[in-house]
This record gives structure tokens, sequence and C-alpha cells, in this order.
């Protein structure tokens, strides 16, 4: 059975009851002017309103969630769903409208078209390196996000960022910069004093440790002398260095300072000299008196500073030299020579010996060359019972003379050392120059060489 719906339209007030088969069987439309009637069948177009419409609940009340529904009715801004109410749809901020932006409301009772709201989203944003994000709504419009970077590292460009209504985050990406140094200490200065007998100090450290709130490998580098090992005296500086791997630098610098404590200066005996070690008055130095020709030491051989800033003992003095001539054997005429000056003995058969008396005058025009070199002459001449020894002027006893005697058949010249030791014999006559040439090359120390050539000069 096929309903048609029809709306009676009359002048009598009994004929309303009619509508109420409109409600019920959906019936055609039947308008009645007068005695006439006009039939119409199927549907109204989409955008065409009856000029009829007593129902103000023609279509449902329209709703948009998270959004507005504004609607104008042919029948009053009272009316919102009688037929041919038109209503414009918008969605609140940050959300985006899907469907029909305006609907109407159709004869069929039903609405000319949906729409809904869906939220705007922006894009998941990327972790960034060395840091992180945190954002006050997710992703949604308006929420806002700020970077935050790990320790020892800087935000270069936007602190934060926003989701803009169209769906995308305002500004660009920062990126987390490692702007801070790392950090380096040194070990703290300090003073060494010099090590005996010389004027540098061994001094020895442990390395600084670097770190660096972003790099674990730091690559720390010495500036200076390296530990372990021997400084000058004075202020030394010692640098180290430290990059990470962003090339930030760090420095740190102490200073090693080593003093040498020092004697005061060591005056040399009169008719002698010194000889020092190292720089001389510094801790731990020797020094060693010499006399000059002629003269002997008396006191001790040596003095030694030492780190109260004093010399040891006392000082020594270059005394002439006191041969005793008077002793009874050779041997305590040699002692008296032990170490202190060297002998040449002289010795011919006879005071006639045209050699001796050839090597004798020589003798005498060198004798202040024998003075500078230590070298003391004893002369051993002629045979029992007229012989006769002497050291210059003073005389030895026979006995002595025996002892010291080398030959008896012809001349001849010894040259003992400052130990007694026989070092040189020399059968024929020897020139000065000869002599001493032997005597600066084969026993002569660098001092005493040193102060034969001042002499010569």
């Amino acid at each position: 059975m096929r309903f048609t719906c029809g709306i009676l339209v009359t002048s009598n007030p009994l004929e309303l009851c009619g509508l109420l088969c409109f409600y019920i069987f959906n019936c055609f439309f039947i308008i009645s002017a007068g005695s006439g009637t006009t039939e119409y069948t199927g549907y109204e177009e989409e955008d065409r309103t009856p000029q009829l419409d007593y129902n103000p609940y023609w279509c449902h009340s329209p709703s948009l969630t998270n959004g507005e529904v504004n609607c104008v009715s042919p029948r009053g801004k009272n009316y919102r769903s009688t037929l041919g109410t038109r209503c414009e749809m918008t969605c609140d901020r940050g959300y985006r409208l899907l469907g029909k932006s305006s609907i109407q409301c159709l004869a069929s009772r039903r609405w000319s078209g949906t729409a809904y709201c869906r939220q705007i989203r922006c894009h998941v944003l990327p972790l960034i390196y060395h840091g992180r994000y945190t954002c006050t709504n997710g992703f949604a419009v308006d929420s806002r996000c700020e970077f935050t970077c790990d320790p020892g590292y800087r935000i270069e460009g936007e602190h934060s960022r926003t989701c803009l209504h169209g769906g995308t985050w305002s500004g660009v990406e920062p990126v987390c910069s490692d702007h801070e140094p790392p950090k380096i200490k040194c070990p703290l200065s300090r003073v060494k004093f010099a090590e005996p007998g010389k004027l540098t100090a061994r001094v020895s450290w442990d390395p600084p440790v670097a770190t660096d709130t972003a790099d674990k490998m730091l690559d720390v580098i010495l500036v200076g002398q390296a530990p372990d090992t021997h400084f000058k005296e004075g202020a030394n500086i010692i640098r180290y260095k430290v990059y990470d791997q962003a090339r930030n630098r760090a420095a740190c610098k102490f200073i090693i300072r080593v003093e040498v404590k020092r004697c005061s200066e060591l005056p040399p005996p009169l008719h002698g000299y010194l000889t020092c070690s190292s720089d001389g008055n510094n801790y731990g130095a020797v020094c060693d008196y010499h006399c000059e020709g002629g003269h002997e030491r008396k006191g001790i051989s040596s003095r030694v500073c030492q780190f109260q800033g004093t010399w040891s003992g006392g000082p020594a003095e270059c005394v002439p030299m006191e041969i005793k001539s008077d002793v009874k054997t050779a041997s305590a005429l040699l002692d008296q020579f032990y170490e202190k000056r060297r002998l040449l003995i002289l010795s011919a058969p006879d005071i006639t010996d045209q050699q001796y008396k050839l090597q004798n005058i020589m003798i005498q025009k060198s004798d202040c060359g024998f003075d500078l070199r230590h070298v003391t002459v004893i002369e051993l001449l002629d045979s029992p019972p007229r012989e006769t020894g002497r050291i210059k002027e003073k005389q030895l006893a026979a006995e002595v003379i025996e002892g010291l005697r080398i030959t008896r058949s012809y001349f001849s010249m010894v040259l003992l050392d400052k130990h007694g030791v026989d070092r040189e014999r020399f059968i024929t006559t020897m020139t000065s120059d000869e002599l001493f040439s032997y005597i600066d090359n084969y026993l002569l120390d660098e001092a005493e060489t040193s102060q034969a050539k001042e002499g010569q000069e």
C-alpha cells in the first residue's frame, strides 16, 4: 500500500483536523482554494521551501561537536529545524571542518548533508641530537614545545616551536651544540731545591685530569717540559691544554721554581788558587785548594758547600814549602813530596862530567819553569867518599844520597811524579823545552796546565 502526503488548505477552521493525517500517513499534498484542488506527488527541490510549514521540528535539531551551528529559518530566528532552514557549520579553533559547511532541512525531514570537526594536529617533532623537548598539549594546535639540551650543550636557534592552526610548526628545528669548554685543573705550583752538586732538580707530578659534560674522550696536550726530568734553576712554567670534540678549549698552568742553595764566594788562598766543581758555590760544590810553585798547602785540601749555605771546614793556606833535608832515609825525604811536588833527580859520577855541566846550565836557566810545574830538583854528584847531594843549597845525608842514587857509572836523570812513581828516565842531556813538554803533556792536570800557561804569559 502506498501513502501520499497532502496538505489541505481551507478557510474553515473545522478542517484543521485534517492535518492529523499528514503526521500519521505521510500522504500526498492537497492544496485547495475554494472549491478546486491541486495534487503534487514526489519531493520538492532541495533549495525550494514549501510555503506552508507549521512543524517547528521538521528535521532533527542539528549539532556539531567541537564546533558551532548557526541556522536561519524562514519562520524566524527561534526555529532551528523547520522545513527550509539553512545552517552554517563552523569548527572551533584547532579543528578542521569535514563535510558540508552549509546544510538545509529538506522535505524528506533530513538535512542536505553532514559535517564533523576533526582535530588539527601537527606532525610529530623529531628528537634533536643531545637534547629533548616537552609540549604543553602534545601536537595539537597552539601546543608549545620547549627545547632543552643535555648538560654541556646549548640551544642554537629557536628555544620553542608552536603548532599553528594550519597544522605546521612555527620556526625551524633548533640544534644542540657543544659550546661549554672542558674543565682541567693543574697541579699546584711548587718549589724544589737543586740536587747536591747540580743546578737542576728532578721533578715529577701526576698529569691533570680533564673532564667535560659532553665528551668523554678529551685531547690533553702538555706544553713545556715533561715530568720526571731535570728542571733548571729559576721559574719553569708548565702548561696543559685540552680540547673536546667540538674543539672547545681549556687550559691551566703551574710553576716549578728551582732554587739553588748557595754559599758565599770562597776566596782563593794567597799564593794559591781554587778549583771548584759544579757552579763553584752551589750546594754540593767541592772546592780544592792548590798552591803555587814553592808553596805548599796548610790545612784541609777541600771544602764543600753545605745545604745550610756554609762551607765545611776552615780555609787552607799556601805557605812557603819547607823541605827537611836533614832526614836519615830517602823514603823520609820522598814522603815530603807525596802529592805535593814532582822530583827531578840528576845523578852524575863526577862533578866534571860534561853532560852534567850542560844539563845543569839548562836547568838553572829554567828554574822559574820548574816552580810553575811544581818540580823540585835534587842533585847527586860524585862517588864515595866525596859524594854530595843537595836540594838547592840544602845538603842531604849520605844515607839519603845512597837511597836516591840511580847509577854510579854514567850521568842520568829521573823524573818522579807526585806519588813517587818513576815516570821517565833520561840518559842524555834534555833541553828545558823537552822537559817541560813532557811534564805538561803527561804529568800536569788541567788546572796545573792553566796555571803554567798564565805564568808563561
